[in-house]
């Protein structure tokens, strides 16, 4: 019997291919960037066929990293960058355009429309998600607007539209050789085109986008044992490993950190920050500018439902630093320039570089530094880099709180920034609670190789799940609150200073 599981995730700079073993341990990965395309400011792009390039070598070279065969996998899971939207011809594969990534904003004249004719209130009651330039549906439409043919090669049925899972699962599954067209509640759930409700394509969502359905993927539940298929025996692993789960990469993570009881919330820290509270089976609509989303939803159960709060820019604030400052050489030495100064020198800086996400939903806004003196040093912009990432974080939780009631003891942390010691105590300083830190701090590829594994009996259940998790580190607060009060109340003035920078049509 296999023994190992294996999970794609395909995320926003970079996919990778890791596999784990019965006690969740990872036993092999391999990764590699993919190219950050930038035709025009406010415009971010990807190459759908160079993505799918990544994904066969990354999993072929951790199988061989790992000393594997194909058939030592039981079967694989897909985790991936949500809203991100790729529409191909299924005759053959091709692309009609590049991937328009979850961070671009050519789409905030489509927002701003939809608000101004009176559309807003029924995509957020159907589908738990403000109009803006972040979800899928803008921009299916501004594809079928703008590239040439497009529309009507999507009547004839020679368009399809999918997040980068669907691309990777049709492309793993055969292309344009029975390749299969699906996703998980999770993606669709990301689109403005999905009804919370009965967990399918909403008629009137997509007449308002003017979207065909035939473009769209089947919806499934996260973790199913029939729906995905399995990789054909060509490429890339040479045998027909089932595909048993799917869940965009916040939802995975949630999975990951094994967030399974109502009040339970993870934050991940990647080239954005999102934060996810469980709301079990109970649908809450925020009034404080989050999203409802649906968790994950596993085979022959009800849909877990969440409150999610999205930030653009955090990590990818440091690697700006890196890339186009050029103050440090790698994101890690973020920590010991910022360890240099004691605080931030009086200033701030909020990196809203794609607009502001939750819980402001401004696309109007712009990157700002105030505060600024002749006393300020590459040491503080660092330092207030870091900060940027941990009082984002707070705006979420505190709009959080108000929606659900819920105050949180602890606050359970992965991903890549995660590593960042500094930013962590920062972070326990500026929320007032204890941030917690899993041994497997790469949890969004864990949840999609447990929703896969749940699908096959690999795993028994979410109980036994609960038995893998275990702390790796506790950063406890130490700002006395006055501190902490004083540095949000100035948090909040900087964020002021980036507003109405961005003319748009709807101001």
């Amino acid at each position: 019997m296999p023994e190992f599981v294996g999970a794609v995730d395909q995320g926003t700079t970079s996919t990778r291919f890791m596999i784990f073993d019965h006690a969740g341990n990872e036993v092999a990965r391999h990764q590699l960037e993919h190219s950050q395309i930038l035709p025009r400011s406010g415009w971010v792009e990807h190459d759908p066929v160079e993505i799918w390039e990544r994904t066969n070598t990354v999993m072929q070279n951790a199988v061989r990293a790992g000393g594997l065969q194909a058939s030592d996998l039981r079967t694989i899971g897909i985790t991936n960058q949500r809203e991100t939207t790729v529409v191909w011809d299924p005759r053959n594969g091709r692309p009609y355009y590049n991937a328009i990534v979850w961070q671009d904003t050519r789409t905030d004249k489509i927002a701003a429309a939809l608000e101004r004719e009176g559309h807003g209130d029924v995509i957020r009651h159907k589908a738990g998600l403000p109009p803006a330039t972040y979800f899928s549906a803008g921009k299916i439409k501004w594809l079928l607007e703008n590239v040439d043919g497009l529309r009507q090669a999507a009547e004839a049925g020679h368009a399809v539209f999918g997040n980068t899972d669907a691309w990777v699962l049709w492309n793993l599954t055969g292309g344009p050789n029975g390749g299969i067209h699906a996703t998980d509640v999770t993606n669709a759930s990301r689109t403005m085109l999905m009804n919370l409700e009965t967990l399918d394509w909403d008629d009137e969502l997509l007449d308002i986008f003017g979207i065909p359905r035939s473009m769209l993927p089947s919806i499934h539940p996260s973790s199913d044992a029939e729906a995905y298929g399995a990789c054909r025996t060509s490429r890339p692993l040479n045998a027909a490993v089932p595909i048993t789960g799917v869940l965009g990469d916040q939802h995975a993570a949630t999975v990951g950190q094994v967030c399974f009881a109502p009040g339970e919330a993870k934050n991940t820290y990647g080239t954005g920050n999102f934060l996810v509270l469980n709301t079990g089976n109970e649908l809450v609509r925020s009034r404080n500018g989050l999203l409802t989303t649906v968790a994950y939803q596993f085979a022959g159960s009800p849909a877990v439902y969440a409150l999610e709060g999205s930030i653009a820019v955090t990590g990818a604030a440091v690697q700006w630093l890196r890339d186009q400052l050029k103050i440090i050489s790698t994101a890690a030495d973020s920590e010991q320039l910022a360890r240099s100064v004691e605080d931030n020198g009086g200033m701030y800086f909020v990196p809203a570089f794609s607009g502001l996400f939750a819980p402001y939903w401004r696309s109007d806004a712009r990157g700002a530094m105030v505060g600024l003196a002749r006393y300020n040093t590459n040491a503080h912009i660092a330092r207030a880099t870091l900060e940027a990432i941990c009082y984002q974080s707070r705006d979420v939780v505190d709009a959080m709180e108000q929606d659900s009631g819920v105050h949180l003891d602890v606050l359970r942390v992965d991903g890549g920034v995660t590593a960042n010691d500094l930013c962590m105590q920062i972070q326990a300083d500026v929320l007032g609670v204890p941030v917690s830190r899993p041994v497997v701090a790469e949890t969004t590829a864990l949840g999609a190789a447990y929703a896969a594994g749940l699908a096959t009996g690999f795993w028994r259940d979410t109980d036994e799940l609960r038995t893998h998790w275990q702390e790796s580190r506790r950063w406890e607060p130490q700002w006395s609150e006055e501190r902490r009060q004083e540095g949000y109340a100035g948090w909040k003035r900087a964020v002021e200073r980036t507003l109405d920078w961005v003319r748009t049509e709807a101001g």
